[in-house]
């Protein structure tokens, strides 16, 4: 289950509010403002100063919500936004230019391109546990893209989703980029609004809710959501530095992320080593008693803490290490759990908290095999130093990601895109695949009025013959033949090319005409 994004209980009618204002922004879209380069990377400026220049306060808010770390707040969080605005401004002018298909010298006179244009009005719906980065970082594609924006923050957060109210319209054209505060009911009634575009970040079940509602106006969708992301250890990994990396990602945010190690598949043998070592980098970390260290966060609410604690007190395995709890604190101390079977409570949902379950397995095809009876994980990690073992998971599993030898960093890596496959989510975003992920591909072809052109395209005009009927064949089978691989304009000045091509797709030059068999 990864974060909810804030469908709970509460909040009043805003129907006719929610429909005012998009009517509002559609005619502000209408009117072109958000489509030049100049407007999109003016917003990403102001984007990014709105970032930097009220870092503290954001921080402040986030530490309020569920007592996050600056450390990871601003390190996990805000830089990563600051990164993002900074990187779509320095290519955006590249990335809107029109993608020019290749030259061919049948069709000399023509070309042919492919537009992206912005989608329209877009609504991204955000959860609690990264309150900032997975609202705003798509916000990011959907500004760059040339949409306008109704952001929806998570009521889990309240004082994040306050500030993000506060900020946008401040620094964002507040008749492009609005924010829609409240519960379940206003989330509902925004999801009965027609969108050109919904992206939502929350649970499985959650995201097959807010598809339903895109499917009555066939509204496209990226959902991520989450799942079960499991982690293999084999016996050949450098067990000591597994350990600590694996117990870093369950520990951030205190398990609270969509990409967190949600078990382990290993033998009994890498298991104990694990443990071991485990227990020394929680103590080396966290001190005597992790509940004191300010260096871990608090589980967002009672209902989470009551559905964890519930976890572990129906598990059918043994608690190694940790299990403390502080209801009071909303505390969980990062707790590993062995001797775990698959049928167990911990094994059924995603633990999204502190809680790290272990199942024997005594080779890398048995833990595929239990892998893949489950649904698709939004992450896989695989540790192991053996290329072939490396490479079986790779090419035989399906994720929307893998990593090896590490967890959680495949988030951050330049160039990689987001997203999850099958129950873990669909579509994917960060960086260039943001911006792709919020603009319409649209297939231009513009064709000349040459007489050049015309005559050899009028084998297509009646009256048909099988002649004419060859020829359109021959053409169509050989026209990616004649490709060259940048389009070029002085083609246009070398007319002499339509009479070659004329002849070869008019006259029927033999070595293009199918052979009879």
């Amino acid at each position: 289950m990864a974060a909810d994004a804030g469908l709970v209980n509460g909040g009043a009618s805003n129907n006719e509010g929610f429909s005012k204002m998009m009517t509002e922004m559609r005619k502000v879209f209408e009117t072109g403002r958000t489509l030049p380069l100049a407007f999109r990377l003016r917003q990403l400026d102001r984007f990014y100063d709105m970032v930097n220049e009220n870092f503290d306060d954001m921080l402040s808010a986030s530490n309020k919500d569920m007592r996050k770390t600056k450390f990871e707040a601003g390190s996990y969080e805000l830089e990563i936004l600051k990164i993002e605005a900074k990187k779509m401004k320095k290519n955006l002018k590249t990335w809107v230019q029109r993608e020019w298909l290749p030259f061919n010298i049948l069709v000399p006179f023509d070309s042919a391109c492919i537009k992206r244009d912005p989608y329209g009005l877009v609504l991204i719906i955000g959860p609690w546990n990264y309150p900032f980065l997975l609202p705003l970082q798509p916000l990011v594609g959907a500004i760059a893209a040339g949409n306008c924006c109704i952001l929806k923050p998570s009521e889990h957060s309240p004082h994040v989703s306050a500030k993000i109210a506060e900020l946008i319209p401040k620094y964002l054209d507040p008749e492009c980029y609005k924010v829609a505060q409240g519960g379940v009911q206003d989330t509902i009634q925004l999801l009965d609004q027609k969108f050109d575009y919904i992206f939502a970040t929350s649970s499985t079940c959650i995201g097959k809710s807010i598809m339903q509602a895109a499917a009555r106006f066939l509204t496209p969708v990226t959902l991520e959501l989450g799942g079960k992301s499991p982690v293999y250890i084999d016996e050949d990994a450098d067990l000591e530095m597994t350990t600590k990396r694996i117990l870093w990602g369950k520990c951030i945010n205190l398990g609270q992320t969509c990409i967190a190690p949600d078990y382990v598949l290993c033998s009994r043998k890498a298991q104990t080593i694990f443990i071991e070592n485990a227990k020394k980098y929680l103590q080396e970390w966290y001190g005597d008693d992790p509940k004191t260290s300010m260096d871990l966060p608090r589980i967002i609410n009672l209902n989470h803490f009551k559905r964890l604690s519930k976890l572990l007190d129906g598990t059918s395995g043994n608690i190694a290490l940790g299990g403390d709890r502080d209801s009071e604190d909303l505390y969980i101390s990062p707790t590993l759990v062995v001797d775990v079977n698959e049928e167990d409570m911990l094994m059924q949902e995603e633990i999204f908290g502190p809680i790290l379950p272990f199942v024997t397995v005594n080779s890398k095809e048995e833990a595929l095999k239990f892998i893949k009876s489950r649904p698709k994980p939004l992450a896989l990690y695989v540790f192991s130093k053996s290329t072939a073992t490396m490479d079986y998971f790779i090419d035989r599993s399906s994720a929307g990601a893998v990593c090896v030898n590490d967890v959680v960093v495949q988030n951050a890596w330049d160039g990689l895109a987001f997203g999850g496959v099958g129950d873990s989510g669909m579509g994917r975003y960060h960086g260039r695949y943001s911006y792709d992920t919020f603009s319409h591909e649209k297939s231009v072809l513009i064709r000349s009025f040459s007489k050049t052109g015309e005559s050899m395209a009028s084998v297509r005009y009646p009256p048909y013959s099988t002649r004419h009927m060859q020829i359109i064949g021959a053409f169509v089978k050989h026209f990616t033949k004649f490709n060259i691989p940048q389009y070029k304009p002085l083609a246009y000045l070398l007319s002499f090319i339509g009479g070659v091509a004329s002849a070869i797709a008019v006259v029927g030059a033999r070595w293009i005409t199918p052979k009879k068999r």
